[in-house]
């Protein structure tokens, strides 16, 4: 006889890491079981028909669902505090998924202009494609959420932080600007992870994450997810995922399990790093400017500090040079990664302006606040100090 499950919501977070969501098979693996197929068996043709109709429980194709994937969105959804959760095969096809599944032709969308660039042209560039127009706002401004909605807008999305530069959009502000227009929010928390904050206490109704970053943590493989009500993931996602494809591999769903398992412990170092390098950089001859939400000379300080319970691990800052000077100080790092992956294990840093935003114009780059020597920083585990001697070296090739 297997022992009882301790019930869930009975459970501190860092234990519903280690062991939410678990089902095991009857060989009572202590690991979760990796289900690496593509579909399953009935045992007659009447439970086959009786599955397609919702009428049974139990599994049809892993497009569909799948025992391993499901036990990483019981947990994801344990971890954000969602009523459920659909996992996708990385972090932009949830973005997708999640605005997709909501928007129809004629509808509207204001989106905060600070976001990752490949989320921006899903915005500025897709949607209108499908007849669905956005307007792009400073997220700080709240008279400027309030003055874009229109009487179509459906949605009203944002990164917080936002990628490079860390703005912070206020979370409760703008979901009453959302319900006031009987609109609906979605907010991109890959950046804050959910122990920055949980944006579904704040009255979000929708949250999606790339897992490929602080979820895994370390650099592994690809994977997203979204979160939401029972009813609106089962009505509106669920059918888009279906019947679009956008799956997340069982292989990947159990990579992330094992991430989710050390999640609370990583994310704690990486923001203790990040905060001792971030105070170290503004010290340093040659920085111009650091960007870190736990500083005191950070623009936006009282709404991390109301906000924000974790820091995180990225950390901003500009060189004192151009784009040659700042190559320099990249490929003069001996510690320090150059790649545009963030959250792993392993300290990675990246030039926003030429990656992960070069395809957004020189204006449009300055509004946002990237310069030639802007530098994107994802704080590691390792030892901060062995980081800071790695950078002020580097800082000297300039």
């Amino acid at each position: 006889m297997s022992q009882p499950a301790a019930p869930a919501n009975s459970l501190r977070l860092a234990t519903q890491m280690v062991h939410g969501g678990t089902e095991r098979s009857q060989w009572g693996e202590t690991s979760e079981a990796l289900i690496l197929t593509s579909g399953f068996v009935y045992e007659r043709a009447e439970n086959a028909e009786a599955r397609f109709k919702n009428e049974e429980p139990g599994f049809q194709y892993s497009r569909f669902g799948n025992p391993t994937v499901s036990m990483f969105e019981e947990r994801m959804a344990l971890l954000e505090g969602a009523e459920a959760a659909r996992a996708t095969a990385t972090g932009m096809a949830a973005v997708f998924a999640a605005l997709m599944c909501q928007l129809r032709a004629g509808d509207h969308v204001v989106a905060a202009r600070a976001m990752f660039g490949s989320c921006r042209f899903i915005v500025e560039d897709l949607l209108p494609r499908y007849g669905i127009a956005s307007t792009l706002v400073d997220g700080k401004d709240l008279a400027a959420w309030k003055a874009a909605v229109r009487p179509n807008t459906k949605i009203l999305f944002f990164e917080t932080p936002s990628n490079p530069t860390l703005e912070l959009v206020d979370i409760a502000a703008v979901v009453k600007i959302a319900r006031e227009a009987g609109a609906r929010t979605v907010v991109d928390n890959v950046f804050a992870t959910p122990f920055g904050h949980r944006p579904m206490e704040l009255g979000v109704d929708v949250v999606v994450y790339s897992a490929t970053k602080h979820i895994d943590g370390q650099g592994r493989c690809l994977g997203g997810v979204v979160l939401g009500s029972q009813k609106l993931i089962i009505d509106e996602l669920l059918p888009f995922i279906r019947n679009t494809g956008p799956s997340i591999s069982p292989f990947n769903a159990w990579v992330l399990l094992k991430g989710l398992e050390t999640f609370p412990l990583r994310i704690e170092r990486h923001a203790a790093n990040a905060a001792k390098v971030a105070d170290a950089l503004a010290e340093m001859k040659g920085v111009k400017r650091v960007i870190y939400p736990g500083r005191a000379d950070f623009a936006q300080a009282e709404l991390a500090r109301r906000q924000l319970a974790n820091k995180g691990s990225l950390v901003a800052f500009d060189i004192d040079s151009d784009k040659a000077g700042a190559f320099r100080f990249m490929n003069a790092m001996r510690i320090v990664k150059i790649s545009n992956n963030l959250g792993d294990a392993k300290s990675l840093m990246t030039h926003p302006a030429t990656t992960t935003h070069q395809r957004l114009t020189p204006e449009a780059r300055a509004e946002l606040g990237i310069g030639a020597g802007t530098v994107r920083l994802s704080v590691g585990l390792e030892d901060a100090d062995d980081l800071i001697e790695d950078l002020a070296a580097a800082l000297k090739a300039i």
